[in-house]
């Protein structure tokens, strides 16, 4: 099994519906993205997926959420605008872009709120 990875980062604003603590308050972060795809055969380049392909719709996804206040954006006018809720967006997002027909798909997205501390959201998988 081959698997890639890439990163990006983008800043935003919100605050968390339904708890009770600091966050409940308007505060921003410098999120950081991380985004694998696995899969296990190469294409006839030596390449699971084009980086520059993967980053392409990594920064695509981002840029809607990039210096926003996220309680505004759709989805998470509604959903509440946690790093889970948006590693599970910025998922639907990329893999909904990502073609390939070599079984390569994505494996997860990590979404840093701090230096310290991320969400992962990676699909059950299928039985």
């Amino acid at each position: 099994m081959f698997e890639v990875s890439v990163e990006h980062t983008f800043a935003a604003a919100h605050f968390l519906r339904n708890y009770h603590g600091k966050c409940e308050r308007l505060h921003g972060h410098n999120y950081r993205v991380q985004v694998r795809v696995a899969g296990p055969e190469l294409d006839e380049s030596g390449m699971l997926v084009d980086f520059v392909e993967l980053k392409r719709l990594l920064h695509g996804a981002a840029e809607k959420l990039d210096h926003q206040f996220l309680n505004e954006v759709t989805p998470f006018d509604v959903l509440n605008p946690s790093a889970e809720n948006i590693a599970r967006y910025l998922y639907d997002e990329i893999s909904s872009g990502l073609k390939n027909d070599r079984g390569a798909a994505l494996s997860d997205v990590k979404v840093w709120e701090t230096d310290k501390q991320y969400a992962c959201y990676r699909p059950p998988v299928s039985g």
